[in-house]
């Protein structure tokens, strides 16, 4: 053995690139089946058949179809609230939102893309938002996203957070702006993450003088 054989990592190990490339698969293959027949009438037999796996298999990886719906949605808030956590001490909150979700969707495609491309993400969100029964679970994700994300506002601002409002009303309000993005996007032919992006930026440079300005014209 030489000296840099003894200090080099080990490599992944053959069986656990294999479970890797099999999730990657059963991701790639429902979100496929969710975005082009709906996700209703997908089964979870269709999936694992897709991918010549047994529905046992599936399991092994999903909890249920559901779970799967959301693996890339797991990925990208992920890539998210990293991003929020790296932003430097010296930025006021907004300005750490609003540099973490712009800097998360425009390094996202890196983090997605090992799981699907990020052009079929993005259909799945389209999927997600049309469909009743993943709307509501999205709906209970974010609020469980906007509780870390205000824990962290608090911790960076060195807060009580169940004291001091200030954390939960700005990322109550974030979050409604990254909806209206959505909701925005969902609604226009560009399918592509600069689009979804660039609306956003919009938005959030407009949060400050839409709370602080006189709105009226004057006569």
């Amino acid at each position: 053995m030489t000296a840099d054989e003894a200090v080099a990592p080990p490599p992944t190990g053959l069986r656990e690139r294999k479970k890797q490339r099999t999730r990657s698969a059963l991701v790639r293959s429902a979100l496929d089946l969710f975005t082009g027949q709906g996700y209703d009438h997908t089964t979870v037999d269709e999936i694992a058949e897709s991918v010549d796996v047994s529905q046992r298999t599936f399991f092994r990886y999903f909890a249920n179809k559901e779970q799967v719906a959301f693996a890339t949605q797991d990925s990208a808030e992920s890539h998210f609230f990293a991003a929020l956590c790296a932003r430097p001490a010296h930025e006021a909150p907004l300005a750490a939102l609003r540099g973490a979700v712009l800097d998360a969707w425009s390094t996202m495609g890196d983090s997605v893309e090992q799981l699907v491309p990020a052009e079929l993400h993005m259909r799945m969100y389209r999927v997600i938002e049309s469909t009743p029964a993943l709307l509501a679970v999205h709906l209970r994700r974010t609020a469980e996203l906007e509780e870390r994300i205000a824990s962290e506002i608090a911790r960076r601002e060195g807060l009580d957070v169940s004291v001091d409002p200030r954390p939960r009303l700005l990322t109550a309000m974030f979050g409604g702006v990254i909806q209206i993005a959505g909701k925005l996007w969902g609604a226009g032919d560009d399918e592509s993450t600069d689009a979804l992006r660039d609306i956003t930026a919009f938005h959030l440079d407009h949060v400050g003088p839409a709370l602080a300005e006189n709105w009226r014209t004057e006569q």
